[in-house]
């Protein structure tokens, strides 16, 4: 199926939003010349930057979930995690046979697992990835986490179009898990040192706080930390 070159693939973006735009600006600067989206939103009215967007950059509109399935080498799930599953229901009709099917999205691990079932029985090829950062910073070289038993097979191949992809557990679910742990932890951090270093902002002894975290966590720097997160 397709080009032995995955530059040469036809790769569809389910989801227009910041994600979407992001690798379907990174894909086109690598050299992808065949990028095709969908979105629910690009014929309402709302969907006017999205159409403007793909314009400026010659990424072509599908008109629905199947209409991009049919011509996709690599199909990227990028939606809310609510819609991972439908979005794997709704393209897998007209997915075509070996296909792959990268998982962008932040869902569950069930859901991931679920997306799976559909896809491969639909004859593709389903890889989770799970994002390991903040993708703004990073764009398409965003730490990925792949998972899953086509892990280890699209790593290199995505390699190849500029994504920084790492092959993890070969069972569905795991890597999501990893993320989602993480997530709770970095998100955490963040509530906390937010609220600590405002309220310390606030009452003029930040510098004091900086310190006294500096001498209990003598590994963290701190003020980096309040930079970041600020």
């Amino acid at each position: 199926m397709g080009s032995p070159s995955p530059l040469q693939w036809t790769i569809g973006l389910v989801g227009y939003g910041e994600v979407g735009r992001i690798l379907a600006e990174d894909l086109r600067a690598r050299g992808v010349a065949n990028i095709v989206v969908y979105d629910i939103k690009q014929g309402g009215p709302d969907g006017a930057p999205l159409r403007e967007h793909a314009a400026r950059h010659s990424v072509r509109l599908a008109d629905s979930h199947v209409g991009l399935a049919g011509q996709s080498d690599l199909i990227v799930s990028a939606v809310t995690a609510s819609q991972a599953v439908p979005v794997a229901e709704a393209c897998a009709p007209k997915l075509r046979s070996g296909a792959w099917f990268l998982d962008f999205n932040s869902a569950s691990p069930g859901a991931k697992i679920r997306a799976g079932g559909i896809v491969a029985a639909a004859g593709g090829r389903y890889v989770e990835g799970a994002v390991m950062n903040s993708i703004p910073p990073y764009r398409i070289r965003v730490p990925l986490l792949l998972g899953g038993p086509h892990a280890a097979a699209l790593a290199p191949l995505l390699d190849v179009l500029g994504f920084a992809g790492q092959a993890g557990p070969e069972k569905l679910g795991v890597a999501s898990a990893t993320k989602m742990c993480r997530s709770v932890m970095i998100k955490g951090l963040e509530a906390m040192v937010i609220e600590s270093f405002t309220a310390a902002r606030a009452y003029g002894v930040e510098d004091a706080v900086l310190a006294s975290l500096a001498e209990t966590f003598p590994g963290i720097d701190w003020e980096k930390q309040g930079a970041y997160f600020f």
